[in-house]
């Protein structure tokens, strides 16, 4: 019986330090995972801080335009000025003009072809329209009156 003892208890040392390795090595395991998730989001944060520094970058090129824009239309005079102010709102407008008679042709069409007025509604308006209708309502209601007040 004491031999038995005597066994156990020389053995007991080796396999504590068995447990040990095993602690040892799933400590240096976790430690790497760490070591592994805290490079990522050191990375993830410099492509943000990167993406940042291009947005400065855009932005001051937009303002640097904007500048040399108001210089050019200053010295053309009002009637050039005027002229150039209104090259965006015409194309909006003849966008709109082509898409609504478009629009109302296929209304037209589908009329004459005696369909029922709430199909034709409901063939004629889809989910690319409301999409553009949303569009351009946040930008004349939403955006622009933001910029307004950013600006003052």
């Amino acid at each position: 019986m004491g031999s038995i003892f005597g066994g156990l208890f020389r053995l007991a040392p080796e396999i504590l330090k068995l447990l040990d390795k095993k602690n040892e090595r799933a400590h240096e395991l976790n430690m790497f995972r760490l070591q592994t998730d805290l490079e990522k989001l050191r990375g993830e944060f410099r492509i943000e801080e990167r993406y940042v520094d291009y947005s400065i970058q855009q932005l001051d090129t937009i303002k640097t335009a904007f500048q040399e824009q108001q210089a050019t239309a200053k010295q053309a005079g009002w009637f050039v000025s005027a002229i150039s102010a209104l090259v965006r709102p015409g194309i909006t407008w003849a966008v709109f003009g082509m898409y609504a008679a478009v629009k109302a042709a296929t209304l037209v069409l589908a009329f004459q072809s005696n369909a029922e007025w709430y199909e034709v509604i409901v063939k004629v308006w889809d989910e690319d329209d409301f999409a553009l209708f949303m569009m351009v309502v946040s930008f004349y209601f939403i955006g622009r009156p933001i910029e307004k007040y950013q600006r003052s």
